[in-house]
């Protein structure tokens, strides 16, 4: 009995030890992650600004300390804010030498890689280097390492550049396979985001469209790398024709695609020389835009990004964890602003292809009422299309690149069907008992009746109708001339700014610059917003590592993934929605 009284009390003795210790380790781990987030990187002189095109680049990347140390940072995720601050930093920075582009698979909108692209010509300015190597460089990567002074590619290395293509899925027969069938209602005849559901190859009025915009974005960077590689643009569309992605390596120099084919060791060896040192701090776009001065003025300006689908609650789906513009918390964001007298304009950057009708009318009226107090400009990214655009119409200027897609002003529903499925496959059979005749109205087991359809088509046709009037208010032109431009077209915002769309071809910088100009002031400071969250409010929300999985799903899937996920989540959307097609498969 002694013994046995002596092993209980030594396994609550060590089990009181090893709670004492977690404790203990749990307090490390958390002053750890704590200062994680806020360590600053020294800069050393002679250091070099990382620039790898590779992975998704999105608006912002809000830093994650809990993934940081448990050593799941998501490396192939960068945020285009710290990107451009840091090679702003890098221009003016004395420790700063150059640049180092490394060629890669970089997946974004190509309106974001043109304002990378604009920054690097910016920085050359300085005359500091800009050196670009890779073993394979992405038709996207090529594309903005082509500014480069001196471009090298391995000499087993491979350049893409093929011209753009868009190829959407469609999933009509899919659906009817396992019967479901999409009750399809929309205003415009160039609202192509429905087609997947009613079609088995595109419409030639959606196959007019994206031809337009097709062209006019592959001239933009066509004439870019032209400009950057000494050539001309017909030799660049030679290329494009040639499946140059396949030629010898040695192809690329007669051609002027590249100036050198070196291996990595080659690289390291002209990073010393050219920085002047024998140990060459690489440092990354997040590092570096630690090191931006910021202006001390009171007068400051606010840029509040809004990137992702538009949604009246946030999604807590398994297979939802990419950003989103969340109607009820912008509509708070802004008035909050707007009861701020030290921010003397507000900077809207909008890169979204819509969503929610409902949510997209909401923020409208929350930017009206935030004009009232302070001046209002749009930067639109890659998207600002349809409910991007509804967004973006009433402000006070809107500035686009010229490769941003725009417009869409159009407006569809979505009503699934799976009597089919429910009824011929699985057996399901329904009844009803009714006071009134809408009282089952959407009920499941059979389609839509034809009163319940007109009734829809009705509603869809007064939200094109207030889209339309929004517009034309904002815009400052006739319903009629709106419709004629809207019917769920989509423009580039070269195209969109020749029909009075926007009103500027710029990046954030000029958005920036003019809503100082419309505030009346010199002197301001710039503040980023929506606050990034704290290390501990992140903790508390436990969905990082939902976040991180879904990222890599994301990648593994690539243009397949907006489709799967927005079926994923027909049945939680509002059936009013604002948008564009689910990706314009520029590829």
């Amino acid at each position: 009995m002694k013994d046995f009284l002596k092993q209980v009390a030594a396994v609550i003795v060590g089990t009181m030890i090893v709670s004492f210790f977690s404790t203990i380790l749990s307090v490390i781990m958390f002053v750890a992650m704590m200062s994680i987030g806020e360590t600053q990187v020294p800069l050393e002189d002679g250091a070099v600004l990382h620039l790898r095109l590779n992975g998704v680049i999105e608006e912002q990347t809000a830093d994650d300390p809990m993934a940081r140390f448990m050593g799941i940072v998501d490396m192939d995720k960068q945020g285009l804010d710290q990107i451009l601050t840091a090679i702003r930093v890098a221009k003016t920075d004395e420790r700063v030498k150059g640049i180092y582009i490394e060629g890669g698979a970089v997946s974004t909108d190509v309106a974001s890689l043109q304002e990378i692209r604009k920054a690097l010509v910016d920085f050359k300015k300085s005359k500091k280097f800009v050196l670009a190597y890779g073993d394979q460089y992405s038709q996207g990567a090529y594309y903005v390492a082509s500014v480069a002074d001196q471009l090298w590619v391995n000499p087993s290395g491979m350049i893409d550049w093929h011209g753009l293509s868009s190829q959407p899925m469609f999933y009509k027969d899919l659906l009817e396979k396992v019967g479901i069938k999409m009750q399809v209602f929309r205003v415009g005849k160039f609202k192509s985001a429905v087609e997947p559901f009613t079609e088995t190859e595109m419409s030639p009025a959606n196959r007019e469209q994206v031809s337009a915009f097709l062209q006019d974005v592959w001239q933009n960077m066509v004439k870019d790398v032209a400009t950057s590689r000494n050539l001309t643009t017909q030799q660049m569309e030679e290329y494009a024709n040639g499946y140059v992605m396949l030629s010898d390596p040695r192809a690329y120099l007669n051609t002027k695609l590249a100036d050198k084919l070196a291996y990595i060791d080659q690289v390291r060896d002209e990073l010393r020389k050219k920085s002047g040192e024998e140990t060459v701090q690489l440092i990354t776009p997040a590092d570096l835009a630690m090191y931006e001065e910021g202006n001390s003025s009171d007068n400051r300006i606010a840029v509040y990004y809004a990137f992702g689908d538009i949604v009246d609650i946030p999604n807590t789906n398994s297979m939802g964890g990419s950003h989103e513009i969340v109607g009820e918390q912008v509509i708070k964001d802004l008035d909050e602003l707007a009861q701020d007298d030290d921010i003397k304009a507000v900077v809207l950057r909008i890169n979204s292809g819509g969503g929610s009708a409902y949510a997209s009318e909401q923020m409208w009226r929350a930017i009206q009422q935030l004009k009232k107090k302070k001046p209002v400009v749009v930067s639109m990214g890659g998207l600002a299309a349809s409910g991007g655009y509804y967004m973006s119409c009433g402000a006070d200027y809107i500035v686009a690149e010229p490769t941003t897609l725009t417009g869409s002003i159009g407006i569809f529903g979505l009503v699934p069907d799976p009597t089919a499925l429910l009824t011929d496959k699985l057996g399901l059979h329904f009844d009803v008992v009714k006071t009134s005749e809408s009282a089952d109205f959407g009920a499941l087991g059979r389609p839509l009746s034809p009163s319940e359809a007109g009734a829809m088509q009705a509603y869809v046709e007064r939200g094109y109708d207030l889209f339309l009037s929004r517009v034309a208010d904002g815009r400052k032109l006739s319903v009629a001339d709106v419709d004629s431009i809207a019917q769920g077209r989509v423009w580039t915002g070269q195209q969109a700014l020749n029909l009075k769309l926007v009103d500027q071809l710029g990046s954030l910088n000029d958005a920036i610059a003019k809503a100082a100009k419309l505030a009346k002031t010199k002197e301001y400071g710039v503040d980023s917003y929506p606050t990034p969250l704290t290390w501990l409010e992140q903790l508390q929300q436990t969905s990082w590592g939902n976040h991180y999985l879904e990222g890599r799903l994301r990648t593994a899937l690539g243009t397949y993934y907006a489709p799967l996920h927005f079926v994923n989540q027909i049945g939680n959307r509002p059936s009013l929605q604002a948008r564009i097609m689910f990706d314009p498969h520029l590829d």
